[in-house]
């Protein structure tokens, strides 16, 4: 039984998202391409003996009770096996918060899989898996990690080939998009065959290694909205591709918009525009983070 534990929590982009339906549950059935990246948050769980959940963070807006997935995936392990002891959970953000990057599924997943390991549980990745789905539909992918394809309402994982060795630039503009607002406003049972992502043809891309194929191929069904509502969103991209970007895109429901780089020192150049031109509130440059298996 450890007393303290360092993890880090890894953010997510789509490289592909597209919306098959509208359930009759009100749910959307997805087909999506998930990839971990670089970039994370820091976290740092301690027992306590003082019984109880504590959740510190370092930005003040952030909720630090059972309304951050934080606090409930601690409760949900600690419950489940009676643990008597106190932990303390301290957080620093760095993945952008609300911004289709599954930041605060990340921070619930590791929570997991530190609480397993802290306490010696025992618990095997699958049953992690298991577990995280009650916290949310990225939970279990964020336990998996890498590529992979994402079905049903996100919960159904298989796994990719790796992405090919690339330099990823993330922006995110100073706006909030709400997940709710852009799903209400899709309209998915309407929308043109066009309109769709080819997300197949995005994994023949993967299964070949080929980085521009991959890219030409991306698409992002939610774009549909966004964009029209926030033409911010197509302004980033814009300026990415301009500076060499393969590719460019939003992620999730966005607001966050990443551009895949063939070199390290094109997406620095597009990290000097953007911050230039204030389009973009939030850069950091990073890569894809592939798991061996």
């Amino acid at each position: 039984m450890k007393d303290r534990i360092q993890l880090k929590a890894l953010a997510k982009i789509n490289l592909g998202l597209d919306v098959l339906r509208r359930r009759e549950d009100g749910y959307h059935e997805v087909k999506m391409i998930m990839q971990t990246i670089g970039l994370h948050d820091d976290l740092e769980i301690r027992r306590t003996k003082t019984p109880g959940i504590q959740v510190k963070t370092n930005l003040y807006y952030l909720p630090t009770n059972e309304n951050n997935l934080v606090y409930k995936a601690a409760k949900l392990l600690m419950d489940e096996f009676d643990i008597q002891d106190g932990v303390s959970i301290q957080l620093k953000k760095r993945i952008p918060v609300a911004a289709g990057m599954a930041g605060g599924s990340s921070d619930g997943a590791a929570v997991l899989w530190g609480i397993n390991q802290m306490y010696g549980l025992g618990l095997s990745r699958q049953e992690l898996m298991d577990r995280g789905v009650k916290l949310g539909a990225d939970v279990p992918y964020c336990i998996q990690r890498g590529t992979a394809l994402a079905e049903g309402i996100g919960e159904k994982l298989s796994v990719l080939p790796s992405m090919p060795k690339c330099t990823i630039l993330i922006a995110k503009p100073g706006i909030s998009v709400s997940t709710k607002f852009v799903y209400e406003n899709l309209h998915a049972n309407d929308l043109r065959p066009e309109q769709h992502p080819d997300v197949d043809s995005m994994i023949e891309a993967m299964n070949q290694k080929d980085l521009k194929l991959l890219c030409d191929r991306m698409g992002n069904v939610l774009e549909t909205v966004t964009i029209p509502n926030y033409p911010v969103i197509r302004q980033i991209k814009e300026r990415m591709m301009e500076h060499g970007a393969v590719g460019a895109m939003m992620s999730g429901s966005g607001p966050t918009v990443f551009g895949i780089f063939d070199s390290p020192a094109k997406a620095r150049q597009a990290q000097k525009d953007l911050k230039a031109s204030g389009l973009a509130k939030q850069l950091y440059i990073t890569t894809p983070y592939n798991v061996k298996r």
